[in-house]
């Protein structure tokens, strides 16, 4: 009788592990999915370009203001970006919307999206 039970479990258990290999077979769609809205949900940031001195490289400065915690006056602050320029197409003064990127080498995780405004 002991024997009897013990294949009984070993059959219930086949069905289970089928059970758990259909929602793995739709996992990796979910998880592509994901992958996909997390791609879409890049930082970008707009700025001013500085610098494109460098080839197929601009330097944006990305300015904003910072209330000061006590003393509550707003303060500016800037960060200046190295950003990747495919088709050096920027000058200096431009207004650009770049977007985050893989690291493309030592300082450059950025990539412009398009100019918005040419300097005049």
């Amino acid at each position: 009788m002991e024997e009897q039970q013990a294949p009984a479990p070993q059959e219930e258990a086949t069905p289970v592990a089928a059970a758990t290999e259909q929602p793995a077979a739709a996992a990796p769609a979910t998880s592509a999915t994901a992958e996909a809205s997390e791609r879409n949900a890049r930082k970008e940031r707009i700025g001013r370009v500085t610098s494109n001195k460098m080839q197929k490289t601009i330097t944006v400065a990305i300015d904003r203001k910072v209330k000061h915690p006590m003393y509550g006056k707003f303060m500016n602050k800037t960060k200046k970006l190295t950003v990747h320029d495919e088709k050096n197409e920027c000058g200096i003064g431009d207004t650009v919307r770049v977007m985050e990127t893989r690291p493309l080498s030592k300082n450059k995780r950025w990539r412009l999206v398009e100019i918005i405004e040419k300097a005049k």
